[in-house]
């Protein structure tokens, strides 16, 4: 009399025959055997089975499916044999003629199945294989509703193929990705997959932005209302835009989200949803202080939609579900006078305390999330949202554990909704895992006193770095060694003035020996993203970008702009110098930014004043921060660690103008004086740097620090 077995999660190897004598039959019909041991010398017997509809099979060791053994299962409907190493399905998969989803995904498969050929089919999927093309008829299935090749990197569609599986309600297929232009590798990496449940209605929805609101921000989010369709899809839709808006207004992870949370429930009500619904989601963000620093992972959730982080192996929840076993909100809706029925639900309606929607139940039920930060480390390998369905099927250390060898996230995705559907649920799920790849160069571990050995960045990395000595009151000045030819000094030779283009990071071993008494802030203990800063030098990088002089060759960069007299300039590009150590808890300091103006262009330095400076101090220097810059915008008043932002944001000219420097020096570009002119040139520059200093002084006066003006016009 038995109909349904569920052995999965065992260590099988060996399935029992089917009956004991051939005068009893067996009337089985539902038979998992997921997660188990079983090899190919297992299938000969589910054919003592012929009245086996629905059969899950996946994630054992089998390596093939003899065809005569799937002829004779032909009342089979549903199949599930993913996460093996099948090269094939059998072309006698025809024969089942009631068979209505195939699921194969995670194998090894090359050919595209027949299983076009049912009538009757409703789900195929083929993700993460290895197919190469796709076999259809001229006509698909009338009962088609989802097929996913995802994760198939050899498949290539034509056009007409394309065309014809667009009309599938849900068809899905790699999306051709554009890929990082800085050539780092990703930090994260994620993979989703979404289940409807046995009444065939998708009552879940993911999302997912790997680049959200910039390249160095990510956003995740599972979504889901039950047994309601429209809800999960709201959240969907709306959510990040909110979330976009709310971290306009506050940078505080607690805040910000909650704010996220309470506006998605005014929106529902303005729709007139009055059912509800779980959620979570995770923002992925950096300190936006310290753009090369660490990583922030914030969740959020209400419901039973949950997250959970695997560091060094092991869970380590994110989540919490408020439901009325916990003493504090059975308290607090006792308070508002609600009724508790027998099957712990509020009025009836839902067991969770804090869920979105359902706002005929407030105050006894309400938006507020559960909040939680962490910092991602290395140690941090990927985290898992997941939905109600998921969770109440599987525990959380179960599901780390079944992921955790599974080098594709959408893989691991798959996997953790077909065990799922395995062990018995029945309703919709959805399941984001993403994958991280925190290297020790973007951990910050200056607040641990940690200083973590050196390892390959997620970031370029300059091409130089060096340490040199710096007068307070100097001006940064390029060493000897940087291939330059022409020095600036009190006195301007103008013979030696050349458009000679070189480096100005030196190959030079630091020249400033780093000692425990020697740094700006004695006692602290630095990592590898923010090292200690001496008080008389600075750290030099080499920026990425490259640039020419602020005014090109005829003395003109745009149609607003004149020439200035005294100042002979060519084509070259722009160096920028910046100290970025940690400065996070010295918001206060001041910045100085003197500018060198020479024929090799603009080079600009930037490291902490010292505390006895006046804050006038901060504006007295001739640089491009919080003044007009040459290409006619004012560059804003920043910290130091963006001046390299700043660089790269300038606008792009055609070939041939702006940006265009030359490769290499030109001696028809050499401006060469002669002799007898030279005195009346020095005479020239004197008086100009002199007017320059009254216009400065009378600038202070006219504009206080308080109110500084928009811009200043200097020569360069």
């Amino acid at each position: 009399s038995l109909r349904f077995l569920n052995a999965s999660a065992n260590k099988l190897e060996m399935l029992p025959p089917a009956t004991l004598s051939e005068e009893t039959h067996s009337i089985l019909q539902e038979l998992y055997l997921t997660n188990n041991n079983l090899t190919d010398k297992c299938v000969p017997l589910l054919t003592g089975h012929p009245h086996l509809k629905i059969l899950h099979m996946a994630y054992n060791r089998l390596q093939s499916f003899p065809a005569s053994k799937m002829a004779k299962l032909e009342e089979l409907e549903e199949i599930d044999i993913s996460g093996n190493k099948l090269k094939a399905i059998p072309t006698t998969i025809m024969n089942c003629r009631r068979m209505h989803t195939v699921i194969a995904h995670s194998n090894c498969i090359e050919v595209f199945p027949e299983v076009m050929q049912l009538s009757e089919i409703k789900c195929v999927d083929l993700s993460c294989n290895e197919l190469s093309e796709v076999t259809l008829p001229e006509n698909l299935p009338p009962k088609l509703q989802e097929l996913d090749l995802t994760g198939n990197p050899r498949l290539a569609l034509d056009h007409k193929t394309l065309e014809l599986l667009n009309n599938i309600r849900c068809f899905k297929i790699d999306q051709p990705s554009a890929g990082d232009a800085s050539g780092a590798p990703a930090v994260w990496s994620h993979g989703y997959t979404e289940a409807s449940g046995v009444k065939n209605k998708l009552c879940v929805a993911a999302l997912s932005a790997n680049n959200f609101c910039d390249n160095r921000e990510a956003l995740y989010g599972v979504f889901d209302g039950d047994r309601n369709v429209e809800v999960p899809y709201l959240l969907q839709c709306t959510m990040s835009d909110i979330l976009a808006e709310e971290l306009q207004k506050t940078k505080n992870e607690e805040e910000y989200m909650i704010n996220t949370f309470i506006v998605m429930q005014r929106k529902l009500g303005t729709a007139g949803q009055k059912l509800g619904g779980s959620a979570v989601l995770c923002h992925i963000k950096h300190d936006p202080m310290d753009p090369g620093g660490c990583f922030t992972l914030t969740s959020a959730n209400v419901g039973k939609c949950q997250t959970v982080l695997c560091r060094n192996g092991k869970p380590l929840p994110l989540s919490r579900c408020y439901v009325m076993s916990c003493e504090e909100e059975l308290k607090r809706i006792k308070q508002h006078k609600a009724i508790i029925t027998e099957d712990g639900k509020v009025n009836g309606v839902t067991d969770s305390t804090r869920i979105l929607g359902y706002t005929f139940l407030h105050p006894s039920v309400v938006p507020r999330p559960h909040v939680q930060s962490i910092t991602l480390t290395p140690q941090d390998e990927f985290f898992i949202l997941g939905s109600k369905g998921l969770w109440d099927s599987l525990s959380m250390d179960e599901a780390v554990e079944a992921v955790r060898n599974v080098p594709d996230a959408l893989a691991a995705a798959k996997k953790l909704c077909t065990l799922a559907q395995s062990y018995g649920c029945n309703d919709s799920i959805s399941a984001v895992v993403v994958q991280l790849n925190v290297t020790e160069d973007s951990f910050c571990c200056c607040e641990l006193n940690g200083v973590p050995p050196p390892s390959p960045g997620i970031f370029p990395q300059s091409v130089n770095v060096v340490i040199k000595d710096r007068p307070t009151d100097a001006l940064g000045m390029p060493s000897s060694s940087s291939g330059m030819a022409s020095e600036i000094s009190s006195e301007i030779s103008t013979s030696e003035m050349s458009s000679e283009v070189g480096s100005t990071a030196s190959d030079e071993p630091p020249q400033v020996a780093m000692n425990e008494n020697s740094p700006a802030y004695p006692g602290e203990q630095r990592c590898m993203l923010h090292p200690v800063c001496l008080s008389n030098s600075f750290q030099r990088q080499l920026s990425s970008a490259t640039f020419s002089s602020a005014f090109s060759d005829n003395g003109l960069d745009s149609d607003d702009e004149e020439p200035i007299e005294g100042v002979f300039t060519n084509g070259s590009r722009v160096e920028v110098e910046v100290d970025i150590h940690c400065s996070r808890a010295k918001e206060k300091q001041l910045l100085q930014v003197p500018v060198e103006a020479s024929d090799e262009g603009i080079v600009i330095s930037a490291n902490e004043d010292e505390p006895s400076l006046p804050r006038k101090a901060e504006y007295s220097a001739t640089g491009t921060i919080g003044r007009r810059r040459g290409n006619g915008s004012v560059a804003p008043q920043e910290r130091s660690h963006n001046l390299i932002e700043v660089a790269t944001d300038a606008p792009l000219r055609k070939t041939g103008g702006y940006f265009a420097a030359p490769a290499q020096p030109d001696p028809d570009d050499q401006f060469i004086i002669p002799p007898e002119l030279e005195e009346e040139v020095k005479e020239i520059m004197k008086q100009h740097q002199e007017q320059q200093q009254q216009q400065q002084q009378q600038q202070q006066r006219q504009y206080p620090a308080e109110h500084l003006a928009d811009y200043y016009d200097t020569p360069l």
